[in-house]
């Protein structure tokens, strides 16, 4: 079988963690095709020792292809992913456009691999993969382990996202924010969020729902379930923070039976995709300038919850841009 694979948005913030993933894990390829806007064709991007030139997307650009990594955000996804499957190819789509596609699987590969086949036709498939949105993505490869033990029936999270979850212009944007308080002791650089960011934290990630919870909060409710299998709900309050890189959660929640805060760490200890740093009498606990550039989701802090016999709680931080996005398609693509 030819492995040639093609990437939309080659040249964003995901689309360039793709690229440097693929090069660490030695992902098998015959050939890679890079694709991105008509102003960045004829840029030149360097792979395995190799000068590679950006091509411009168009619906053309699939031939050939048997495996897609789409990251140029949804848009993108939907005019010309259909054009990728009709010429022969598999598209792992990192955007929200194809997540809640019945006919279009949702996969964390530690959590529910066996849902990849689902994009065959047979199975009633579109030959698309949706990778999940980042936060959904880190509290799953946590909770399952977990939810192995006693199901989860409620899950609350507090999410605290830093900048780069918005792009690489708005880690721009937090950095110039700083500067000109520094330098002049206010901003008026704000465009990539709604308020000033530097020495503030924003309420808000996403767009606001007829419910009043952000698109972000709601992907969390929707995705967990189709991921999991279940009809888990999650109540989530996403926040975005003046950190550069890597997002962190507090996670509280409810399983059906109880379960110890030792079962919880065994568990966690072996878990695929989780690196288990709780001493919280020693002050060791995970936090985001230690996550970043990590493919694992740190966790710590894991506590019996005070409030109910069946609840624990636990914080996680892990980096958005590489488990959250980028590795988690690579892993896709491994297992095709």
């Amino acid at each position: 079988m030819s492995r040639n694979v093609a990437i939309v948005g080659a040249t964003g913030a995901v689309g360039q963690e793709l690229l440097s993933i693929l090069e660490e894990r030695n992902f098998k390829l015959d050939s890679l095709k890079l694709l991105a806007s008509k102003r960045s064709a004829g840029r030149k991007v360097k792979f395995r020792g190799e000068e590679l030139t950006i091509e411009e997307l168009t619906h053309d650009s699939f031939k050939g292809v048997d495996i897609v990594f789409s990251s140029a955000g949804a848009a993108i996804s939907q005019e010309f992913l259909p054009s990728a499957v009709k010429a022969g190819a598999v598209c792992i789509d990192n955007t929200s456009f194809y997540r809640m596609d019945p006919n279009v699987p949702l996969v964390v590969p530690e959590v529910n691999p066996e849902d990849i086949k689902l994009y065959k036709p047979e199975f009633g498939g579109k030959g698309i993969i949706a990778n999940p949105n980042c936060t959904t993505i880190m509290m799953v490869v946590v909770l399952n382990p977990i939810n192995k033990i006693s199901k989860i029936k409620k899950i609350h999270i507090s999410s605290y996202q830093s900048a780069s979850g918005a792009g690489a212009v708005a880690m721009e944007e937090l950095k110039q924010q700083y500067k000109d308080i520094i330098e002049t002791g206010t901003t008026t650089h704000i465009a990539k969020f709604p308020h000033q960011l530097a020495y503030n934290v924003i309420p808000q990630i996403d767009k606001m729902t007829e419910n009043d919870y952000t698109k972000e909060e709601m992907k969390m409710f929707n995705e967990t379930r189709k991921i999991m299998h279940s009809d888990v709900r999650t109540s989530a309050t996403c926040v975005r923070v003046s950190s550069l890189r890597s997002h962190s959660e507090s996670v509280w929640f409810e399983t059906e039976q109880p379960v110890s805060v030792e079962q919880i760490r065994e568990a966690l200890k072996n878990a695929p995709g989780v690196t288990l740093k709780d001493d919280p009498q020693n002050y060791v606990y995970p936090m985001p300038l230690e996550s970043a550039g990590h493919d694992n989701v740190y966790v710590g802090r894991i506590r019996k919850d005070l409030a109910d016999e069946n609840s624990n709680t636990l914080w996680l931080t892990g980096d958005q841009i590489r488990k959250g996005a980028a590795l988690n398609a690579v892993q896709i693509g491994e297992l095709l």
